[in-house]
């Protein structure tokens, strides 16, 4: 992992960053996360993950409350979850993870950002080989931290690599590891910033910068549906 996270995540930041709307996409990921495993974050492991990057993205705690609220509603009844895979420019390899109320809506938006780049959508698990699913937390590092014995303690929690880079610690894992992660570093009393399940290519592809200008536009287009909740790539 190592070099090569650091580039996808700066990647995967940068584009994060640009995305619009943000609030109403971390509301939305706790109104679902709330609906299917309860309001109470305590007993619900994807809610306090949710609420978790909600807070790191200095999201206000009234938007948490309502957004948790939301899902007490009937309205939240329509939410649901869905995945879509494909193939965009230059042969990239694209997965979308949406969250939406209406997957009609959904589709025909997702599969027409591929189809005006000159690609196209594939059949769901198409992709699936493709990418390994990693268990990620970021935290900041404090002046008491010793990583070398954090890294003994994590490792029997399913931890596959740790890394500090400016002063934020950055712990790796399996995705089936990732609540006995998220508990051992409760348990260490870590106030983990960002937590999250990604998808990282297992075969990285370089592009060139003319190639990336074709790419990017595409995904600017995709991140800014706001059905959309994350975005992955083979890109190198």
């Amino acid at each position: 992992m190592g070099r090569a996270f650091e580039y996808r995540r700066a990647a995967k930041e940068k584009r994060w960053d640009k995305m619009s709307k943000l609030f109403p996409k971390l509301a939305k990921a706790i109104t679902v996360a709330a609906k299917e495993g309860g309001t109470d974050p305590e007993m619900n492991a994807k809610l306090r993950t949710a609420i978790q990057n909600a807070k790191g993205q200095n999201m206000p705690k009234d938007n948490i409350e309502a957004a948790i609220k939301r899902a007490e509603g009937k309205d939240a009844d329509a939410y649901v979850e869905v995945n879509y895979e494909g193939k965009g420019p230059h042969g990239v390899l694209v997965f979308v993870e949406c969250a939406t109320d209406n997957t009609t809506r959904t589709v025909a938006n997702v599969k027409s950002y591929f189809n005006k780049a000159g690609g196209g959508l594939v059949p769901t698990g198409s992709l699936e080989f493709m990418f390994s699913r990693d268990a990620v937390f970021e935290f900041e590092k404090t002046a008491e931290m010793d990583i070398e014995e954090m890294e003994l303690e994590l490792i029997d929690a399913g931890m596959e690599e740790i890394e500090e880079k400016d002063g934020v610690v950055y712990v790796y894992g399996d995705y089936t590891n990732f609540g006995t992660l998220s508990k051992a570093l409760e348990d260490m009393g870590i106030e983990v910033n960002k937590a999250s399940l990604q998808r990282n290519p297992n075969s990285p592809v370089e592009f060139t910068e003319e190639q990336m200008e074709d790419i990017e536009k595409m995904l600017d287009k995709i991140e800014d549906d706001d059905d959309v909740q994350a975005v992955y790539t083979n890109i190198a």
